[in-house]
């Protein structure tokens, strides 16, 4: 057993280390497995070894971020814990990476290193590609780097499109003109903006053109030209949808495309123009692929535990049809 007092410069620093009634530390020690006593501004850690230089790694550098003004969260803490245990991409790389935007929270950060992949894709390439199940951040940081590029004036305007594929429901049934029909469809991309606009800019931006909120199909015979285009739900888009969206860029353009191949809504047997994808333009080296997983998941922990037993009753179900 080890015992080993770790310091830190401010007691502040200490206390949003230890979290709302310690809840921070008592998730480090069950997930490392040692002891973290609080005293003042320093810990007292006692455990093996190599688990006190594991737990001394993490907080030095959750300290780090915090002393540059990073709210740290219970679920922060374990999205740093995993990307202690992948010994790959240092915690303060990632949530360092600030994205910033209009609200008053002022930035956004990625909280995986498959999210910080994905971030740096965008940032490098005209258009990226994001596949992944839901909660891992596809949508919420293209609408942040979005926002980002319209801030910094990288671009003039954002175009926000997604396929209007009801799941169980008809558009004919919703009330309204068609504008009242498709904007059920696009609510979680309002919800995204909201979190980074305040609402009098967006509606602004919106009356203005500056920012757009369309169905896929209002995307034909279009070129756009210096936006930042984000087509999310790309899944349900047809081949020929995904041909016309991609042949719609113009100059100084950027375009990311989201979606979860695991969850269309296509009728039965049509083909998806995201799965198709990957085989046509995997030769493009300029457009870059990021599939983010479960380790990227950054809702409430349970989705993970949730995907996962899905994964785990339809593999069993697949073996029992073969």
């Amino acid at each position: 057993m080890n015992d080993k007092v770790l310091e830190f410069k401010d007691v502040r620093i200490a206390q949003t280390l230890a979290g709302r009634f310690d809840e921070n530390i008592k998730l480090v020690e069950n997930e490392l497995r040692l002891d973290i006593i609080p005293r003042g501004n320093s810990f007292i850690l006692k455990g093996s070894e190599k688990v006190v230089i594991q737990a001394e790694q993490l907080l030095n550098e959750l300290a780090f971020v915090v002393d540059k003004g990073v709210l740290l969260r219970k679920q922060d803490v374990l999205y740093a814990l995993k990307l202690l245990k992948k010994k790959s991409k240092s915690i303060h790389d990632v949530y360092l990476d600030k994205i910033e935007v209009f609200s008053k929270r002022r930035y956004i950060t990625p909280k995986t290193q498959g999210q910080k992949e994905y971030v740096d894709a965008i940032r490098s390439s005209d258009i990226t590609f994001s596949i992944g199940p839901a909660g891992t951040g596809k949508t919420y940081l293209a609408m942040g780097m979005a926002v980002n590029a319209l801030k910094i004036k990288k671009v003039s305007r954002i175009i926000l499109t997604r396929p209007a594929i009801e799941a169980g429901e008809k558009l004919g049934f919703l009330p309204g003109d068609m504008h009242d029909k498709v904007s059920p469809y696009l609510r979680p991309l309002y919800d995204a903006l909201y979190d980074m606009m305040e609402p009098n800019m967006i509606e602004d931006y919106i009356d203005m053109g500056i920012i757009e909120v369309a169905p896929l199909a209002y995307m034909r015979g279009r070129t756009l030209n210096d936006a930042f285009i984000i087509l999310d739900e790309a899944q349900n888009s047809t081949p020929e949808q995904m041909k016309m969206f991609l042949t719609r860029m113009g100059f100084d353009s950027k375009a990311v495309i989201t979606g979860d191949i695991t969850q269309s809504d296509l009728p039965n047997g049509a083909q998806s123009g995201l799965i198709q994808i990957g085989e046509i333009l995997k030769e493009v080296k300029d457009i870059k692929f990021i599939y983010l997983t479960r380790d990227d998941i950054v809702r409430h922990e349970l989705v993970q535990q949730i995907l996962k037993a899905y994964e785990g009753y339809e593999s069993k179900r697949n073996k029992k049809n073969t």
